[in-house]
């Protein structure tokens, strides 16, 4: 659990005692009490689910649209457009070496990240050396650089991008700022993301 998420768990037992000084004070009776706890118990637990699983649940979500024809991510020639998901992240179904990964788009993280797993999936190698520091919301943590030999983004093709591996991660993905800046422009309109190609074919090998 987060720093934030340990803040949310403690206002909301204190809204939980709260709640029982008021009940106390006005000397309900025992069963009403029981069940006031266990539905204020219960309004908790789905809290901390959501919050815990909030990017499985943003990745049902997406599934979920997409079978219903409300697209996430659509293709308009060589620009992509990628509609905010409900968590308010901008999430890109992505293939690293051939194998298809829901990425974070996060123009705050200097450098891509992806996790043990996907590294394995993909059979990305990470590079001898000494490990990278990599500032994250949960403080330093260290990483392995590695290379990915291709990722394609719908019609964007990028060959050669650099990556950090970490199990730090968990089982987050992200595209970093060296992924946006290979593209022609990237902006945001409205709840939509754009990203343009550098050139009509959407490819690009620099390095």
């Amino acid at each position: 659990m987060s720093s934030s998420d340990g803040v949310h768990f403690v206002w909301l037992i204190g809204a939980l005692v709260l709640v029982v000084s008021a009940l106390s004070v006005r000397r309900v009776g025992f069963g009403l009490l029981l069940r006031t706890l266990l539905g204020w118990a219960a309004i908790i637990l789905l809290v901390l689910i959501a919050v815990g699983y909030r990017y499985e649940l943003a990745g049902a979500w997406s599934s979920l649209t997409n079978r219903l024809g409300l697209e996430e991510q659509r293709v308009e020639g060589g620009t992509v457009r990628i509609r905010m998901s409900p968590d308010g992240h901008f999430w890109a179904r992505v293939e690293l070496n051939g194998v298809e990964r829901r990425m974070l788009i996060d123009s705050g993280a200097t450098v891509t990240a992806i996790s043990q797993r996907t590294a394995a999936a993909a059979r990305i190698e990470a590079a001898d050396g000494l490990p990278a520091i990599i500032t994250t919301a949960n403080g330093n943590v260290a990483a392995q650089r590695a290379r990915v030999g291709e990722l394609v983004l719908g019609p964007l093709k990028m060959r050669d991008l650099g990556v950090v591996i970490s199990a730090s991660f968990g089982n987050m993905d992200v595209l970093g700022m060296n992924f946006l800046s290979r593209l022609h422009s990237w902006r945001v309109e409205g709840n939509v993301l754009v990203l343009e190609p550098v050139d009509p074919a959407g490819t690009s090998t620099r390095a």
